[in-house]
């Protein structure tokens, strides 16, 4: 049984810090920003709650991190009560926030000068995959440390690989991104189109579910996107997020991604519609409404 702290107790955090404590039946102790949602937690699963990042990391042999962007990772991890300052030599920090590859560098090489260790470990697969233990992970970083925080990790992977050294976890989930969102533009195309046309969508969808055509999203969104049903899901605002990461970091490398440049814009348009907090297939709104 290991020591655990818990950082960020959102929809992605909370479900995923209990499977290590009701699955692992490890020794976790949480922070969240708003303590009353750790008070929460502490009562649904046990463990303990703590003031600060720092207090919660005391003694950790592994440090879960789960926020929101790369300014709210420093927020909770630099600083006098931040988790670095809380950490034993040879503990290990575990960054699941999707956030940029040079973040995760700055904190391997940080984390390396005072005697810790660093994994990037952004995630995929949505609230559901959290709540049900079945997220993809991918993961940057040295194979040794890989290897010691792997048992942990598994207690709610469907899959988790090491891609390669730190920040490839991050430049992994970019794909993802680019991959995702090019797949939603194109099945709201489809979606509109065929009720443009006048089809039973029902039946078109029970046919090309099971051809070259399918995806997660076409068998797990298809029908509320017909319906213009967002509320669940991965939000347009975090979505957009993501793809400015993926677009600062192409122009770093000077990578072309025009179609992922033109849906950030897309996504910006739900905003400016007030569907921030849309799940991110609401792109066909913007087809059915204009």
């Amino acid at each position: 049984m290991a020591k655990i702290a818990f950082i960020g107790l959102g929809v992605m955090g909370y479900p995923m810090a209990g499977h290590i404590r009701k699955k692992g039946g490890h020794e976790v102790t949480v922070f969240n920003r708003t303590a009353a949602k750790a008070a929460s937690w502490v009562r649904e699963h046990g463990g303990a709650s703590a003031p600060t990042p720092g207090e919660a990391a005391r003694d950790a042999d592994l440090v879960f991190c789960c926020v929101g962007n790369d300014d709210d990772v420093r927020s909770v991890v630099y600083g006098e009560s931040g988790a670095l300052a809380g950490m034993k030599k040879g503990a290990i920090l575990i960054d699941h926030t999707t956030a940029s590859a040079i973040l995760a560098r700055e904190l391997d090489a940080r984390a390396r000068e005072l005697g810790l260790a660093f994994l990037d470990a952004p995630v995929s697969g949505g609230q559901a995959g959290a709540q049900n233990g079945q997220l993809g992970i991918m993961v940057g970083g040295d194979p040794v440390i890989f290897g010691r925080a792997m048992p942990v990790l598994d207690l709610y992977a469907r899959s988790c690989a090491l891609i390669g050294p730190a920040g490839s976890g991050q430049l992994c989930k970019m794909v993802n991104q680019i991959c995702v969102v090019g797949v939603i533009q194109g099945l709201a195309e489809g979606l509109h189109f065929g009720q443009r046309a006048g089809l039973d969508m029902e039946k078109v969808l029970s046919v090309i579910t099971k051809g070259a055509a399918t995806s997660w999203q076409m068998e797990n969104r298809s029908k509320t996107m017909i319906e213009d049903k967002f509320d669940f899901g991965f939000a347009s605002d975090w979505m957009r997020k993501d793809l400015g990461i993926c677009l600062a970091q192409a122009r770093a490398i000077g990578a072309r991604l025009p179609v992922t440049a033109l849906i950030e814009q897309f996504y910006a348009q739900i905003q400016a519609r007030g569907g921030g907090r849309w799940d991110s297939s609401s792109l066909i709104n913007l087809l059915a409404r204009d």
